[in-house]
C-alpha cells in the first residue's frame, strides 16, 4: 500500500530535497504553501517534481487551515518544516516568529491527536536552540543543555518541548530532528552561505566589485541537505520515536566559507568583502559543532559530503546560473513557473 507524505514548507530547500527522496520512494506526497503574490516553486521546479507533489493551502499560524490540509491529505507521516527561518529576521519579527515556529508546532500536534494520532510526525528543530553552551568542541548531544540566544531558537525550542511532552503525555509518534546547518544550491540567497557563494560567481563574471557581510567569526557545522532529509525520513521508520542530532562533526568559520567559494574561482575576497556592523545581530552563537553518534547508532546515517565539496558545488551552481543568465537563458526565479492545476487540492466550495 502506497505511503502517504504531508509536508508543510514544501517549496523550501529542505522540503523540495525531501519531497523528491520521498517521491523516489514511491510516497504519495502533499505539500503545503502559503498563497502569496510572489511564487515560490522554483526549487520543486528545478529537482523536476513541481507537478508530481499534491499542493494545499495551509498557515501554520491558521488551525482551520492545517486541519482541512491534515483532512484532505490523510497522510501516514507529517514533516513539520515549515517555518520563519532567518535567525536575523526573527529579531525584526519575534512574534510572528513565535508564533509561526512554535505555536505552528503545537497546532500541526493539535490537529494529529485530534484527527489520527497514529500519524507520524517529524519536527524539524535547529542546532540554534543550544545557543553558547559550554564544552561545544566535544560535539552537541541531544542530552546537553539549551540556552538559545534568538527569537528563532528560542520558538524552536518551544516546539521541540512539545513534541517531546505530546510524545510522552499522548503517546504520539513524534520526532525531533536538530539538524545542523545544512546547505545546498537550493538554499535562499538570504542565507551567508549562498550570500557568499553567489557573490563570489557574480564577482567572477564582473557583475559586482564588492560584499558586504556580519561576523566573519561566527562557526558552524555545515552539511548537505539532500543527506539531511534522509535522516528526517528513517527517524520516522523506527519503532519507537526520539530525538537526534543530525551534523558532521567538524565547524567551519564564515571565513572558511569565503575562502573556499573565492578559492575555487581563483578570486583573492580580501579584495572583495567588508565586515557591515549593521548585519552584526544583538546576539550571535559563536559555535556549534554536532554530534550525531545516535543517528549513527540507531538508523545508520552518515555524512558523505565534505565541507570543501558542498562550498565549491555551490559556488559552481551559482556560476554556472549567471553564465548561463548572460548568455539570455532564463530561470524559474526569473519566469516563475506554476504546479499544473490538477495538483491544487480544495475542500471549499469551487468557484
Amino acid at each position: 500500500m502506497t505511503k502517504r507524505a504531508l509536508i508543510t514548507g514544501v517549496t523550501g530547500q529542505d522540503g523540495a530535497y525531501l519531497a523528491k527522496f520521498l517521491l523516489d520512494q514511491e510516497y504519495e506526497v502533499f505539500g503545503t504553501y502559503r498563497r502569496s503574490s510572489t511564487p515560490n516553486f522554483w526549487r520543486l521546479d528545478a529537482l523536476a517534481v513541481i507537478d508530481k507533489i499534491n499542493f494545499l493551502h495551509a498557515d501554520l499560524n491558521d488551525m482551520a487551515s492545517l486541519l482541512e490540509a491534515v483532512t484532505v491529505s490523510e497522510p501516514d507521516e507529517i514533516y513539520n518544516l515549515g517555518a520563519q527561518s532567518f535567525v536575523g529576521a526573527s529579531f525584526e519579527a519575534p512574534l510572528l516568529t513565535g508564533d509561526v515556529d512554535g505555536l505552528g508546532a503545537a497546532r500541526v500536534l493539535e490537529v494529529v491527536r485530534s484527527i489520527n494520532p497514529k500519524i507520524r510526525i517529524y519536527q524539524a528543530s535547529s542546532s540554534e536552540i543550544y545557543g553558547n553552551v559550554a564544552n561545544v568542541e566535544r560535539g552537541l548531544t541531544e542530552e546537553t543543555p539549551m540556552l538559545p540566544v534568538s527569537p528563532y531558537a528560542a520558538g524552536k525550542l518551544y516546539a521541540y518541548n512539545l513534541v517531546r511532552i505530546y510524545r510522552e503525555g499522548y503517546g504520539l509518534f513524534a520526532a525531533n530532528g536538530i539538524l545542523f546547518n545544512h546547505e545546498s544550491p537550493l538554499r535562499g540567497l538570504e542565507f551567508v552561505t549562498r550570500k557568499i557563494t553567489n557573490a563570489a560567481a557574480q564577482i567572477s563574471l564582473g557583475l559586482r566589485n564588492k560584499l558586504e557581510l556580519g561576523n566573519l567569526e561566527a562557526r558552524r557545522d555545515w552539511g548537505f541537505a539532500a543527506e539531511y532529509v534522509q535522516a528526517m525520513w528513517k527517524m520516522l521508520q523506527l519503532d519507537k520515536p526520539s530525538d537526534y542530532v543530525i551534523a558532521t562533526g567538524l565547524s567551519y568559520s564564515v571565513q572558511d566559507v569565503l575562502v573556499t567559494a573565492f578559492e575555487s574561482l581563483g578570486i583573492d575576497w580580501q579584495k572583495y568583502v567588508t565586515v557591515d556592523k549593521r548585519q552584526m545581530r544583538p546576539l550571535d552563537v559563536h559555535n556549534l559543532v554536532g554530534d550525531s553518534s545516535k543517528a549513527k547508532a540507531d538508523f545508520d546515517w552518515n555524512p558523505a559530503t565534505s565541507f570543501k565539496e558542498l562550498i565549491e558545488s555551490m559556488t559552481a551552481a551559482d556560476y554556472d546560473r549567471w553564465r548561463r543568465r548572460i548568455d539570455g537563458e532564463v530561470f524559474p526565479w526569473d519566469a516563475p513557473s506554476y504546479p499544473s492545476e490538477s495538483v491544487f487540492l480544495t475542500r471549499g466550495p469551487q468557484k
